[in-house]
């Protein structure tokens, strides 16, 4: 498993960390995601899924990474 860090933008309440961890979780070959609102940034462990992938998905749910 690869553990790749993002930094999000956009995230202001518990339901945006809901809305970003399922959009990321949904991804093909993401196994977690872990999502934390003061930071700011997601962890995600997958098997070497592209950061292009993630980042798609983080911006279909209404989200930006930085």
């Amino acid at each position: 498993m690869i553990k790749t860090h993002l930094k999000i933008e956009g995230m202001t309440c518990q339901h945006c960390v809901s809305h970003v961890t399922e959009a990321l979780e949904g991804v093909s070959g993401v196994a977690s995601a872990k999502v934390n609102l003061q930071k700011g940034e997601a962890v995600v462990k997958s098997e070497d899924t592209p950061l292009e992938q993630l980042s798609a998905a983080v911006a279909a749910a209404g989200y930006k990474v930085v």
